[in-house]
């Protein structure tokens, strides 16, 4: 039995929840999240509850009833309070600025990166290095996360890159460390 799936989830105050021909909508103070339900998960709206039960038994329904419950506190949250993460440019001369619905990054690279940023992120940078991505969807926010910090990935011997701010680097001594 999903542990996790079974938890009833509590509705945000201003928050609703809908379901119309297997499609869940969440209404919030920031915007408006809607998905699909997979055929194997039900889901019961009463009051401010929502419960996720599953059609089938099985393995996957049970997984299947896990996962859409996360998903749809993860709406609940978005559409309410909203998600943020923060991201550490490391390294002489790397920077990044806002432009627009863009972000202008200096990498070391011989040219700069523009990364367009998705509809429903917004981003903010402080001091030139950290990047605060703010967004109501948490996997279109993680998505984008992990797109910007593949542009130049922190490398192990002196940490320089792009990195989630509670991510931590693990360091190599390099060539002198052996002797």
């Amino acid at each position: 039995m999903s542990r996790v799936g079974k938890k009833p989830i509590q509705v945000p105050e201003k928050t609703q929840v809908t379901l119309k021909d297997r499609t869940v909508t969440v209404k919030g103070e920031k915007g408006t999240l809607s998905r699909n339900l997979h055929d194997d998960v039900d889901i019961s709206i009463e009051g401010a509850v929502v419960t996720v039960s599953t059609r089938k038994e099985t393995k996957e329904g049970r997984a299947l009833q896990g996962l859409t419950r996360s998903l749809v506190a993860n709406m609940c949250t978005g559409v309410s309070k909203g998600f943020e993460r923060v991201l550490e440019i490391k390294g002489i001369g790397y920077r990044a600025e806002v432009q627009g619905k863009a972000i202008l990054f200096n990498l070391g690279y011989s040219h700069p990166i523009t990364f367009d940023l998705p509809d429903g992120i917004s981003a903010n940078v402080d001091k030139n290095t950290i990047v605060k991505l703010n967004g109501i969807d948490k996997e279109l926010l993680g998505r984008t996360a992990a797109s910007i910090r593949m542009l130049r990935p922190p490398e192990p011997y002196k940490g320089k890159g792009i990195k989630y701010a509670e991510e931590y680097i693990q360091r190599k001594a390099g060539k002198t460390g052996t002797k």
